[in-house]
C-alpha cells in the first residue's frame, strides 16, 4: 500500500497515478503529503505580464495554502469588519501581552470557493464572527494560517480556536466542532493543519497548557478519541502514514515525536526531542518518516516505522543531522532526495534519504532572502517562493541548478499549490493563478 495524506491506494502504481486524490491539491503539502505534486506540470518562468491565467484579490488577510479539486479552488481568510469592541478583560491577551495591544476589531473567519478557470468567486461563506482572544505580533503569523482539506465531497476548514467546520460542495455547513481558545505562545499565532485519512479528521493543538491530538469522523464529526500531550506550542501538522497494515499519526513537536494509532489515538511510539517552536511538518516515504525542526539550534532524523515504544537510542533511528535545518518552512521529499532550508533562508540542503548523506550542503541562492512558504515539486523541478515576491525554480538533482529565476509584485508566506500545468501563488493580497502561454488579463 501506499503511503499517502487522505486515502489509501491499492497497487498497481498506475491505478495510484489516475486517482482523483493524486491529480489533485487537496490538503496543505499535497496529494502525498510531502510537497511534490505527482501528476504535476507547472510552468517554469513567469512574472506580472506572462503566464498569468489570472490573479484575484483575496478579501482580509491570511497565510493558509489553498486546496484544488478539480474545478475548484478553496481559500481560509480572516476578514476585518472595521467593527471595534473593548477586549474583554478576562482574556488572554488582556491577562498577559508579551510584545502588543489586545487585539480590537471583530473578524470574519471565512472559507471562499473560486472557479479555477477564471477566479471567480464562486461563493463566500463566514464561519465565525468574533474578538481574537490572543493578538498577532505584525509580520509573524496570521489569523488564518491553517489550511483546509478536502476530501472531493466536503471542505473541512479548521480556524484553531475559532472551530473546525465541515462543509458541502456548496459552502452549506454539515457539522462544527469547538476545541476551545487555544494559548499559543508569544503571539505567533495558531498555525496547525488537519490531516485527513479514510474519514478520520486528525486535528493537533500543542499549545502553553492542555496540549492534546484529536480525530474525528468525517461524516458526522463525532469525537473519536482524544489524547492529552505533554508539549508547549508548536506548529506541526501531523502526518498519516500506512505501515504494517495499519495507519498511524506521526506528530512533531519539541520534547518528543510521537507516533498514534489512527483507530484508537493510543501511542504506539515515542522519539527523540526536536528543536523548541517545532513548526515543519514531518514527511513520509518508504517506510521512513524525516523529522526536523531549527529554532535555537538544528534536528533531523529519519525513523523506521514498525517499532513500538521509546525509539530515542534505538537502531530505528537511521541517520540523523544536526545543521542547515528549517525554523518555518517544511522540508520537500521527493523521491530518494530530502531537500530543506536553513531556518528561514535560501540556503538549501539536499540529503540522499537511503544514506543520510548531504548531497547539498547549504547552497546559497542570492536571490531568496526570507521563505516562510514550503518548497513543492513537479516535473522534475523544485520551486521556492519567498516572502519577497521572488520564485527561484531549481532542478531535482544531487547539484544546485538553478532553472528559473521569477518575481511577482505580491509577497509569499502561504506555500504553492501545484494541479496539472498550474501552479497556484496565495499571496498577502492575491491569489495567483500560473500556467503556461497565459496572457496577464487577470483584474
Amino acid at each position: 500500500m501506499l503511503v499517502a495524506a487522505g486515502v489509501s491506494f491499492p497497487t498497481p502504481a498506475a491505478d495510484i497515478a489516475e486517482s482523483p486524490w493524486q491529480l489533485n491539491w487537496p490538503a496543505w503539502r499535497g496529494p502525498l503529503a510531502c510537497g511534490v505534486a505527482p501528476t504535476g506540470n507547472p510552468p517554469l518562468k513567469w512574472s506580472e505580464s506572462s503566464n498569468v491565467k489570472w490573479k484575484v484579490k483575496i478579501p482580509g488577510n491570511g497565510s493558509a495554502t489553498p486546496v484544488i479539486w478539480d474545478d475548484r479552488v478553496f481559500v481560509q481568510t480572516a476578514i476585518p469588519t472595521g467593527r471595534k469592541v473593548k477586549p474583554d478583560a478576562t482574556s488572554v491577551s488582556a491577562m498577559s501581552i508579551p510584545h502588543g495591544e489586545a487585539p480590537d476589531e471583530v473578524l470574519q473567519f471565512a472559507v471562499l470557493c473560486l472557479d479555477r478557470a477564471t477566479g471567480k468567486i464562486l461563493w463566500q461563506k463566514i464561519l465565525r464572527e468574533e474578538l481574537p482572544h490572543e493578538g498577532i505580533l505584525p509580520g509573524e503569523g496570521s489569523y488564518a494560517s491553517s489550511s483546509p482539506v478536502t476530501d472531493g465531497r466536503h471542505l473541512f476548514a479548521y480556524f484553531g480556536s475559532r472551530g473546525l467546520h465541515c462543509l458541502d460542495w456548496d459552502g452549506n455547513i454539515k457539522w462544527e466542532q469547538d476545541l476551545g481558545k487555544l494559548r499559543i505562545k508569544k503571539e505567533f499565532g495558531e498555525g496547525s493543519s488537519p490531516a485527513l485519512f479514510n474519514g478520520r479528521l486528525i486535528v493537533l493543538c500543542d499549545q502553553e497548557t492542555n496540549s492534546f491530538i484529536t480525530a474525528f469522523d468525517t461524516e458526522t464529526g463525532k469525537q473519536l478519541w482524544r489524547q492529552p500531550r505533554d508539549e508547549a506550542t508548536a506548529w506541526a501538522t501531523p502526518v498519516v502514514a500506512q505501515y504494517g497494515g495499519g495507519a498511524q499519526v506521526i506528530t512533531d513537536a519539541s520534547s518528543k515525536i510521537r507516533s498514534y494509532d489512527l483507530d484508537t489515538g493510543k501511542m504506539i511510539w515515542e522519539g527523540p526531542a526536536l528543536t523548541p517552536n517545532a513548526i515543519p511538518s514531518p514527511v513520509v516515504g518508504d517506510g521512513v518518516v524525516y523529522c526536523m525542526s531549527g529554532f535555537k539550534g538544528n534536528a533531523c532524523y529519519a525513523i523506521k516505522l514498525g517499532r513500538t515504544g521509546d525509539l530515542k537510542d534505538s537502531d530505528a533511528i537511521l541517520w540523523s543531522l544536526k545543521k542547515g535545518t528549517p525554523y518555518v518552512p517544511s522540508p520537500l521529499l521527493y523521491g530518494d532526495h530530502l531537500f530543506f532550508l536553513s531556518n528561514n533562508s535560501g540556503l538549501l540542503s539536499c540529503v540522499d534519504v537511503k544514506t543520510g548523506r548531504l548531497l547539498m550542503n547549504m547552497e546559497r541562492i542570492e536571490d531568496l532572502k526570507t521563505l516562510y512558504a514550503s518548497p513543492v515539486g513537479a516535473a522534475g523541478r523544485v520551486y521556492l517562493v519567498s516572502r519577497s515576491g521572488v520564485t527561484v525554480v531549481v532542478k531535482n538533482s544531487e547539484q544546485l541548478q538553478i532553472l528559473a529565476t521569477n518575481k511577482l509584485d505580491d509577497g509569499f508566506d502561504a506555500s504553492p499549490a501545484i494541479v496539472g500545468h498550474e501552479i497556484f501563488l496565495r499571496g498577502h493580497e492575491y491569489l495567483y493563478c500560473l500556467a503556461e502561454s497565459a496572457p496577464a488579463d487577470a483584474k
